[in-house]
């Protein structure tokens, strides 16, 4: 056994340290590094199951050039060939780059050179502009520069914390256990604004359910109840003229009660909390930036705690925090198309300075397309060639119907990944091989500011390379060979720290020179820190006068639901899985949680459309439709649906929300408005319902809902269908058959046995009930008889249930079963009894509602 190797985690931007310990070949133990800032050795269910997703199952290992395997050379050669001439015949910006927030900030840097400083385009977006672009735009409206202006240890000191648009227990559970922790020794309040009542609802003080696109109402709102009271000014602040006096009209109590369709008494204690605590944080995160008003929602955040002070003392901070576990990182090198590196704009002097730091031979001189307006572009023929790196468009992005056309039709489509079949990567003419998380090596920036080190503790398998290598590869047969002369990441982090300090004196926080001349081996050993604890703590902020902003943002007028789109459809994450579920998709624990895509509708709404919970249910927008399993859910406002983002073609025969989405964008920011898709929804009728699981692997049966559940050993699939479901028979491996059916039952029952071991397993029925799957999972390659059709063991009469505590695989039935049999009281005894709640805490939530839903059972007989 190794020694253990200290990095971070993979998924969001929390940025956990982890400790990663080689067991074998393509093992390793997880475990969270107790001297990390970010986690103090906590970690949430995806980070305590990455060693589950370090395998090679479905890894890209090789070039590829089509369908047919190819040499690094000829793949690099054909790649810079194909650039070079749409450049020579079209122009610089008839090519383009679409990245991720997945890359290290290394591989960010050296392709934002590449195509700002070289290429001579800003044609370079990211991922991140789905996510988090309204936050960096409001902050440079407000603050001159894109800080974040609050830190974990603001949670540890705040007196109020307000989570907007967050479902911090899920998204952030590390985050989430941090507040929890306050909440427990100071009694620090916490109030959640959030159109559904998630589980991070649950555990609020007070719970605002407001009408979705609603905020700067809020907000705007509250700043003029602050005003009133003696509470807020512009001293020291930049405000534009009739700031105030816009306040003045229509952000009454009752005005902004009505606006934001919430009860005057709720809305009044929110503000009396507020009033009362100046340490306030407020954590804010996809529900206000994923909107086409989501810039002016964070300004309307940022108005409320410059004027009222809550900014730059411990405690007190407005805090956007971000879903990847580089945005942070791309934001500082320029990944965005707005921006330059170094957390520059597009000013001459900027321009003039940046192309001389880098000597650069065509500086990009203007903002490039932003993604929704770049995947416009690839689909109207402008960009003739496109780099995809470490993303899935196809799935992510809004209206990804028409993203698949654009990529069917671009005449040169590369993509690096580590995944060899995406829904994106099908449409490319180059796939390379990427270094996958635990073999390369790099930095990251997370949500307050701290950079770590992502070391490698894995060799490159087969021929995957870094995205680092990759793109210098390209540059230098592109006739740039000076200019990208990167031998490790070390070189390209000094550059890029370098340039942070270039010219400064200053004019911008962001200033890595105390690192900028650190050594091979001190950068192989470099701790995490953060580059600002404390910014703005002397209320001086990257201005022209060193003076905050106000900003003027007003609530504009909310549509009513249109007759034939009488819903209103959410979108967002689930706990246990991570963007298109490349990675997560492969732990058996995190598949368990959440099996299957659901749409989440109100049960009256459900009632009235005749829509069944568990049943399936088809979501159309003006954009596409999708087919999901309907899951009737009382925090759901009346007329919204909720459906997660992760399902691709690759996991199911649904699911797919991309293709829901409308394409509008914010038009400062550029990200698109997720949140408020007019839809509508109506039942799905099938004649029989069932499921399969094969040893090993299996391409998805050939139905109208098939969804794939990596588990232990193999591969379980959620079936249902209309009219006869023979066709099954032929996804079954080949092997001795047992069967049983029962035509008036409508029930077909069949094993597969290989050599006395069972491969496979058939059930099917039309009417009844089906038999859990966890005993006949545990049976796949055991030795079988006939006896397996049962479904399940001898005399077993009771399953675990559906997991509800994916960091210990413990299910909703074990659970009940030790509340009632040892007489559990609290969600402390649970933990100690089972375990569960006791690592990452996101289950904490529903282990409270179960206890307080036994105690009603009890109370009334």
């Amino acid at each position: 056994m190794s020694e253990a190797v200290r990095t971070t985690c993979a998924y969001c931007g929390v940025g956990c340290g982890i400790r990663a310990t080689v067991t074998d070949a393509r093992a390793v133990r997880i475990e969270g590094d107790p001297e990390h800032p970010a986690n103090h050795g906590r970690l949430c269910s995806k980070g305590t199951h990455l060693g589950e997703t370090v395998g090679l199952e479905r890894r890209l290992l090789h070039p590829m050039i089509g369908d047919r395997r190819a040499s690094w050379d000829k793949a690099l050669d054909l790649v810079a060939r194909r650039f070079r001439e749409a450049i020579a015949e079209h122009g610089p910006d008839s090519v383009a780059f679409y990245v991720s927030g997945q890359l290290l900030t290394e591989d960010y840097y050296v392709a934002n050179k590449l195509m700002k400083g070289f290429i001579g385009s800003a044609n370079i977006d990211t991922n991140s502009r789905l996510c988090m672009s309204s936050a960096v735009a409001g902050h440079m409206r407000a603050f001159g520069e894109d800080v974040v202006s609050g830190s974990y240890a603001d949670l540890d000191a705040a007196d109020l914390i307000v989570l907007v648009g967050s479902n911090t227990a899920w998204c952030h559970p590390v985050v989430y256990q941090r507040i929890m922790a306050a909440r427990a020794e100071r009694g620090t309040k916490l109030v959640v604004v959030d159109p559904r009542r998630t589980e991070t609802a649950e555990e609020a003080d007070l719970h605002l359910p407001l009408r979705p696109g609603s905020d700067v109402a809020l907000f705007n709102g509250l700043l003029a109840h602050c005003r009133a009271e003696g509470l807020a000014d512009a001293v020291n602040l930049d405000a534009p003229e009739g700031f105030w006096e816009a306040l003045g009209d229509g952000h009454d109590l009752w005005t902004t009660a009505q606006t934001c369709d919430l009860a005057p008494a709720d809305l009044q204690r929110f503000y009396q909390l507020f009033a009362a605590h100046p340490c306030t944080v407020t954590l804010f995160s996809q529900g206000i930036n994923q909107s086409i008003r989501g810039t002016d929602q964070v300004n309307a955040i940022l108005n409320l705690h410059l004027a009222t002070g809550r900014i730059g003392t411990p405690g007190a901070a407005p805090f956007s925090i971000t879903g990847q576990p580089n945005a942070m990182g791309g934001r500082e090198v320029g990944g965005l198309a707005s921006t330059l590196a170094a957390h520059r704009g597009f000013g001459d002097q900027d321009i003039a300075e940046v192309g001389r730091f880098w000597a650069a031979e065509r500086m990009a001189t203007k903002p490039g397309l932003k993604a929704v307006d770049l995947f416009r572009a690839v689909g109207e023929g402008r960009i003739k060639a496109l780099w995809i790196m470490a993303t899935n468009p196809a799935v992510s992005m809004p209206d990804a119907g028409r993203v698949r056309e654009a990529l069917a039709a671009c005449p040169f489509v590369v993509v690096s990944d580590v995944v060899a079949e995406t829904d994106t990567s099908v449409h490319a003419h180059v796939r390379l091989p990427a270094a996958a998380w635990g073999e390369k090596d790099g930095t990251v920036t997370n949500s307050e500011r701290t950079i770590s080190r992502q070391r490698a503790f894995l060799p490159l398998p087969g021929e995957a390379k870094p995205d680092w290598w990759i793109v210098t590869q390209v540059a230098r047969r592109m006739g740039l060979r000076t200019a990208f002369a990167y031998d490790r990441p070390a070189e390209i982090w000094r550059e890029h720290a370098r340039l942070t300090a270039y010219r400064n004196q200053g004019a911008r926080m962001l200033d890595l020179t105390a690192r900028a001349a650190i050594g091979n081996e001190a950068y192989d050993v470099m701790a995490p820190f953060s580059w600002n604890p404390q910014p703005f703590a002397d209320r001086r902020y990257p201005t022209d006068n060193g003076r905050a902003r106000l900003v003027s943002v007003a609530q504009r007028p909310l549509d009513a639901p249109l007759r034939n789109w009488p819903m209103t459809l959410n979108t967002g994450r689930y706990r246990d899985q991570w963007h298109t579920m490349t990675r997560t998709g492969l732990s058996p624990k995190l598949a368990r949680h959440r099996e299957e895509p659901l749409v989440e509708i109100h049960p009256e709404d459900a009632a009235a459309l005749g829509i069944v919970d568990g049943a399936l249910a088809r979501v159309t927008t003006p954009q596409g439709e999708s087919l999901f399993r309907a899951a009737h859910h009382p925090g759901q406002r009346r007329g919204e649906l909720f459906t997660p983002i992760h399902w691709t073609d690759q996991q199911a025969r649904g699911g797919r929300t991309g293709v829901l989405a409308r394409d509008l964008a914010d038009p400062h920011s550029g990200q698109p408005g997720f949140k408020l898709s007019p839809a509508r929804i109506s039942p799905v009728v099938v004649d029989w319902r069932g499921f399969l699981i094969v040893h090993g692997d299996a391409p998805a049966p050939d139905c109208l809902w098939a969804t794939r559940v990596t588990v232990p050993g193999g591969v379980l699939y959620e079936l249902a269908g209309t009219g006869e479901p023979a066709a099954l028979d032929r996804g079954l491996p080949r092997g001795e058959r047992i069967e049983a059916s029962d035509p008036a039952r409508g029930t077909l029952r069949v094993g597969v046995l290989r050599d006395g071991l069972l491969a496979a397993v058939l059930f099917v029925t039309r009417h009844g009930e089906l038999p859990s799957r966890d005993w006949l999972i545990g049976q796949l390659h055991q030795p079988q008889g006939p006896q397996v059709l049962a479904g399940r063991a001898p005399g077993r009469r009771s399953d675990r249930g559906p997991v509800l505590c994916a960091c210990f695989d413990i299910g909703l039935h074990s659970i009940i079963a030790a509340i009632r049999d040892q007489q559990l009281q609290d969600v402390a005894a649970i933990g100690a009894a089972l375990g569960a709640g006791t690592n990452c805490g996101s289950c904490r939530p529903a282990l409270a509602r179960i206890l307080n839903d036994m105690a009603k059972e009890v109370a009334h007989g």
